[in-house]
């Protein structure tokens, strides 16, 4: 096929729509929309831009859904990541996204430049990165490829993040069987920024330059987003091709350049080179800013000999930036790019006539019109299907299947150890939370992590959680999207922040399956409903689908990553607990709504080998109070220790604050719940609902508490109190006064289960 020239149409077979990821209908689409055939850069182009990854064919009718604007939002999505007011002329940027496909098929470099991605969305943007986060999950432990898996991905997530010099300070990891051929990593960055600084992504200015600036450009991630838009196959190995390579080292320098730039008047807006590359940010500077561009692709320095425009346009090698740069200025952003050690080339300029042209030695092998790219992407009303397994959940007995008298000592220790409530100090002290000496509360120490503002002349401080239950998701889609971000907020909470805004990561099976888009609408539909109730708005975000091997989807998995603020970094509240003789109070719902808590939670699950139950509802009312009541009361320093009670019920809770402090704690299951069928011991002491802090409290403190509690109509329970005693005592419902205990253990035996924070 000669480049320049339209293919024709008896050209056009299953393998060359197969290489660029285009269906036989969309290609009859292009070329109704084109008025002609398209050329095959045209057609390549069209692919990548049209792949689910970067187009969201199948989710952007459901993505209206989200509340997005508010009184701090100043940029939500359709940027490269959000912006938020924050106070003192500062503005938070922060974004997530995925990287699943490439680091199923090469986990250390899949990983690492899912990093290296996140952090230039940021940098982009004008704010210098302050904070890295992640969410992962693989398949259950010890089986097949999930040590490989694991091991890849927390040394590629470390190797980039200390490398480049910022600091890794949160998230979570899961382990359940459907994700034993398809991980999930998600990665999260936060940067701040002056607001006068904020930059955009729009190229405007007839005339003005398009400056590439960073590494050359090579052949590696070449149909990376079209690989990202489809289910995995057992050939994983053979798509190594599309996975790009990263450079923490380069990637510094570049971070540096941009940041400088920003601050200057040379530039009109920078876009990072992320999925699909050179085509993705010059059509969607170009849309962005109602412009058009040309770009000679002859001009862009290359690592590889003998690379086609097909191949320039679709190289996704990473540190490279796109940047429109002012008629006249660009020696000056030259001198700039120089001084870091940075190659940059003049490779186009803007138009005013909408089209995204692309010429090579002279010859113009694409001229398509930028909104087609953008604007035109097909949308598809996908088939939804209610799948029969939530109605067999939903009236599972779990009663009937649970012990009843179960030896708790022994459950708890047994719990304790599970994989995914084990401590994760083995995988985050692989990252680098120090770094810029501004990290509050590292990893393990607190619900959220917290970072401070200082180098801004701020005393204030961000907090920063990552959070899904995916059980919950895949028994409920609808309420464990709700509790998603219900359980990111109170996290947040907890630490003394107030929430403030969401990115969210979508990451769901095939969306051609009914029965995996109804798992999807009904989620979109929780996390929506959860953020307008809680008023919490939506920033940016990222779609993930297609995550599958074998007709075998992962669990729907909608990640929320959850940004707040606290006044003062000084009053950030820990978990452990801290003095001896200090009251536990438990804060909020007395029980859920129905049920008994134990539905989805990892108590039965680990008993029964699988999940199985219905997880509890939220009541968004009385989360929103309890956020405000658990607010003031932080304000008034009458908490001392703060842990949101969630997986695990109030027996792991307590057990997190007696290892995170180094203290123990005597409990009264009796002040929690009066013994009956619909609350037995084990709920009280594994159920898992939403709306319930545990938190410590010094004796002066705890009758005004209870009086802020009742001002918010909240429920608080003064259930025991910190000792100097190394156990953990939960005296019985029979004889709370006396010796019977259903569970008492030395925190040795906390430590040597959970393992090291």
């Amino acid at each position: 096929m000669t480049a320049d020239l339209p293919i024709a149409d008896s050209q056009i077979d299953d393998r060359l729509l197969a290489e660029v990821a285009l269906s036989r209908s969309e290609y009859g689409l292009l070329v109704e929309k084109l008025g002609r055939q398209p050329t095959l850069v045209e057609l390549a182009m069209t692919g990548a831009m049209w792949s689910e990854h970067c187009g969201y064919k199948s989710s952007k009718p459901l993505l209206k859904l989200f509340p997005t604007t508010g009184p701090r939002v100043i940029q939500g999505p359709g940027e490269n990541a959000g912006v938020l007011d924050i106070g003192e002329g500062l503005a938070l940027v922060m974004k997530i996204e995925s990287h699943n496909h490439p680091s199923a098929v090469e986990p250390y470099q899949g990983a690492a430049t899912g990093v290296g991605g996140i952090i230039r969305d940021i940098f982009t943007m004008g704010a210098r990165p302050i904070a890295l986060l992640n969410s992962l999950r693989f398949g259950l432990p010890d089986v097949g490829r999930t040590s490989y898996l694991l091991n890849g991905v927390v040394a590629g997530i470390g190797g980039y993040g200390n490398c480049i010099g910022i600091p890794t300070v949160g998230g979570e990891v899961y382990f359940a069987a459907p994700y034993a051929d398809n991980p999930l990593v998600n990665a999260m960055c936060a940067g701040v920024a002056r607001q006068e600084e904020i930059i955009l992504a729009a190229a405007s200015g007839v005339g003005n330059s398009l400056m590439l600036v960073g590494a050359d450009t090579g052949r590696d991630g070449i149909h990376g987003a079209t690989f990202a838009s489809d289910v995995l196959a057992q050939d994983n190995e053979q798509k190594r091709p599309a996975v790009q390579v990263g450079n923490p080292f380069l990637e510094k320098l570049l971070l540096e350049a941009c940041l400088e730039l920003a601050k200057t008047d040379h530039i009109v807006g920078m876009q990072d080179l992320g999925a699909a590359g050179l085509t993705s940010s010059s059509v969607e500077c170009a849309s962005r800013g109602g412009a058009g561009v040309i770009l000679h692709t002859d001009r862009v320095s290359r690592r590889e000999s003998g690379m086609t425009a097909y191949e320039v346009m679709l190289s996704e090698s990473q540190e490279r930036m796109l940047i429109v740069v002012k008629r006249g200025r660009e020696a000056a952003v030259k001198a700039i790019c120089d001084r870091w050690d940075l190659h940059s080339d003049i490779v186009g300029e803007v138009t005013d006539d909408g089209l995204v042209r692309i010429v090579d030695a002279g010859r113009e092998v694409a001229a398509i019109p930028a909104h087609i790219l953008t604007d035109e992407v097909p949308v598809y009303q996908r088939p939804s299907r209610r799948p029969a397994y939530l109605d067999a959940e939903a009236a599972f007995d779990l009663a009937a299947a649970l012990p009843r008298d179960p030896d708790y000592s022994a459950a708890l220790l047994r719990l304790l150890a599970q994989p995914n409530l084990r401590s994760k100090g083995s995988i985050y002290h692989q990252y680098d939370h120090t770094i810029q000496s501004n990290t509050v509360l590292p990893p393990g120490q607190g619900d959220a992590a917290v970072v401070r503002l200082k180098d801004w002349g701020s005393q204030a401080a961000l907090a920063f959680s990552t959070d899904c239950n995916s059980v919950y998701c895949y028994l409920d889609p609808y309420r464990g999207g709700q509790l998603a971000v219900a359980e990111a907020a109170r996290n947040v909470v907890c630490v003394g922040a107030t929430p403030l805004a969401v990115t969210d990561c979508l990451n769901f099976g095939s969306p051609e399956n009914p029965e995996v888009f109804y798992q999807f609408e009904q989620a979109v539909h929780g996390l929506a409903d959860a953020c307008r109730s809680l008023d919490i708005p939506v920033i940016s975000g990222n779609v993930s689908l297609y995550n599958e091997t074998s007709g075998v989807a992962v669990y729907p998995t909608p990640v929320v990553g959850m940004a707040g603020l606290l006044p003062d970094a000084s009053k950030a509240i820990s978990l452990g607990l801290k003095h001896a003789g200090h009251q536990i109070v438990l804060l909020g719902l007395q029980r859920p709504s129905e049920g008994d808590g134990l539905g989805g939670s990892e108590y039965a699950t680990m008993l029964l080998g699988q999940p199985h139950g219905r997880p509890a509802s939220l009541d968004a009312a009385h989360e929103a109070n309890l956020y405000k009541c658990y607010l003031k009361a932080a304000a008034a320093g009458y908490i001392h220790a703060g842990h949101d009670c969630s997986e695990g019920g109030v027996a792991v809770t307590l057990s997190e604050m007696c290892v995170g402090g180094g203290l123990g704690a005597e409990v009264w299951a009796g002040y929690l719940f009066d013994e009956s069928d619909y609350c037995t011991a084990t709920s009280v002491l594994f159920g898992e609902w939403a709306g319930r802090i545990l938190c410590e409290v010094s004796n002066d403190d705890l009758r005004p508490f209870v009086d802020l509690c009742s001002e918010f109509d909240i429920s608080i329970y003064n259930i025991g109190e910190v000792t100097a005693a190394p156990r953990l005592q939960v005296r019985s419902f029979d004889d709370p006064q006396g010796d019977s205990r259903l569970l008492d253990l030395s925190l040795a035996d906390l430590h040597q289960a959970y393992g090291d924070i």
